[in-house]
Formats: C-alpha cells, structure tokens, sequence
C-alpha cells in the first residue's frame, strides 16, 4: 500500500465540509425508525469523499455508514466514514456534528481525521504520532474517576435497552462528577482528547461512528475497550467504553459488567 498523507486526506475532509449546509436547504429522511434518519446532505458529503478518496488512494476499501457502502474484501486498508456523524444536531442547526473519517488496517485505525466546521475544529492523529486540533497537540486530562464527567447516551434507535443504560449511567453518575451529552460520538471523544472530559459509555455503536475518535482519544493518552475488554471492533457494532486512563475505563467496564450480564445484540 503506498503511503497516504494526512494532509491530502484533511484537504479533502474540509473539502466535504463546505456541503454540509447551515441554511437548512436538504431533505430528511428516516432509515426505518424515527430516531435514525439521513439527510440528503451525509449523502452528498459521503459521494464526495469516498469519490475523492477512490481517485487519490485507488487500492483502499470503503466502510460508510450511508448507502450500507461495504468494499472491504481483497483490501490491505480501509477508509471507515461517517459523512456526518451527529446527523439529528445537523438537521435542526446543531453545530455537534462532524465528519469522521479513519484509515483501518487489519482491525486497527492507523489514521483518524473528525472534522466539525461549523465548531472549526479539525481534529487529526496517526498512529504512534499523537493527535491534535488545528495543529495543537491534545492530551487527556489526569482528573480521577470521582472528577470526571461522563458522555453517554440512552441507546436512541433500541429503546428497548433503556433500562440497562439507565442503571449503568447511574452507577457511574453516582461515583463521578457529572453526565454530558452533545449527540454525537465523534465530537465526545474528541472533546475527551482535548480533556475535557474523562468517562465514555454507549451501549450499541457502529464502527464508523469511532474508528477516527477512538484513535485521537487514545493518541493522546486515552483508553478504549468493548464489553469483552478488548478493542472494539472496526467491522461491526461494539459496546464502546472509553476514559482517559486504562484504570478508569476498567471502572467503567465493571459498572457496565454489574448491571448487563450479556450484551444484548
């Protein structure tokens, strides 16, 4: 595989944020639940991307979130892409929602790039280089568990999980500072690599909605871990667990252990 610049790959990922429009002028559709939908413009910004990408980088598959675009076969890498990630904030004006887009070897992010123009924040790591925003290195803050603040979600499109996430956010609310939620995963765990805050829960996420963010996270000193304690997988869903140390997201792990005996999925 030959090399990739990242700087190619930031210029086209600003590139694709110039479609996504504030004016409200898309369309909105759902993908078979209320709460799950897409716009016209994660479709317009997704064709941008893997077309550009396809041009530069020709031998490199795709896995996106839209279209159930998989090319992942006979490939050495990956670009894994969520057009726009926080599509709900997208569509009423919300500025927490951004393009994610991470380069995927063998199971592994090797790059992750999670743009959100409309907070003009590029964030941007490589494997082993560490991460940064607008070019200014990011590292995880070094508050303990009992002061960090935790991003978490109810589980929007299987409300039927609701009660497990209920009772496991509680536990942790009950040990640590305080709950925050934007609605988007991309933006969360960046904000968790610029220290912002320390704790990550989500039951059921997909792989395009990480792959970048988790990389950044842990890039800039961060953890990560699925229920089984292991890298979550960049082929399919994961419950997804991240702090910013290992020990704290052991913590986590054992208050998710406590109240979910199997993942549901």
């Amino acid at each position: 595989m030959e090399y990739i610049d990242i700087e190619i790959v930031t210029a086209i990922v600003r590139a694709a944020g110039t479609l996504m429009d504030r004016t409200g002028g898309f369309d909105i559709q759902d993908k078979g639940v209320r709460e799950n939908i897409v716009t016209s413009s994660d479709v317009a910004v997704q064709h941008f991307l893997t077309r550009e990408l396809k041009a530069r980088y020709p031998e490199v598959g795709f896995l996106c979130e839209e279209e159930d675009l998989e090319d992942t076969s006979g490939h050495e890498a990956v670009w894994v892409i969520d057009p726009i990630d926080g599509t709900a904030n997208y569509a009423r004006g919300n500025e927490n929602c951004c393009i994610s887009v991470a380069l995927v070897r063998r199971n592994e992010p090797i790059m992750g790039v999670v743009f959100s123009p409309w907070r003009d924040e590029l964030y941007t790591a490589e494997k082993g280089k560490g991460s940064f925003c607008n070019g200014k290195p990011l590292h995880v803050s070094d508050r303990p568990f009992e002061q960090g603040i935790l991003f978490t979600a109810m589980s929007t499109y299987h409300k039927e999980w609701s009660r497990y996430c209920s009772d496991i956010i509680f536990d942790i609310y009950n040990q640590s500072n305080d709950v925050r939620r934007t609605g988007s995963a991309a933006v969360e765990l960046c904000l968790m690599a610029a220290g912002f805050a320390e704790l990550y829960f989500e039951m059921r996420l997909m792989p395009w909605d990480y792959a970048a963010a988790s990389l950044i996270l842990t890039e800039a000193g961060g953890a990560v871990c699925d229920f089984n304690g292991e890298s979550p997988s960049m082929e399919r869903p994961s419950l997804f667990i991240a702090a910013n140390n290992k020990v704290n997201c052991e913590r986590i792990l054992a208050a998710v252990r406590k109240h979910l005996p199997a993942l549901p999925y």
